[in-house]
């Protein structure tokens, strides 16, 4: 996303410009720095919805496949199944030096 939204702010000049893109969109400029020259990995929707928006862009959601919606249930059910299965089994205990106990 954050590659996205450096190709959004470069195609309209403004890469170098971050004060103007703060100006327009009210995200901070330690905000935009942070996601093209920092740790920032997943930035929040609502920052990225008011840059894009600001720069007049709009959001679009396009379907790209259809669904057997119960088809996919069952799908999630038995993965939720799953994921329940391995929280019932019990774990080992560790001793306080992290060498597991065997119960005999």
């Amino acid at each position: 996303m954050i590659d996205k939204m450096r190709t959004l702010i470069q195609d309209e000049g403004l890469i170098k410009k971050l004060k103007i893109v703060h100006e327009i969109s009210g995200v901070s400029t330690s905000t935009l720095d942070n996601w093209f020259n920092g740790t920032t990995r997943s930035p929040q929707h609502a920052t990225i919805a008011a840059v894009i928006t600001s720069l007049g862009y709009e959001e679009e959601f396009v379907k790209k496949k259809e669904i057997d919606v119960e088809s996919e249930r069952k799908v999630a059910a038995d993965w939720l199944a799953q994921q329940e299965k391995k929280k019932a089994k019990p774990k080992a205990k560790k001793r306080t030096n992290g060498s597991s106990r065997s119960k005999q």
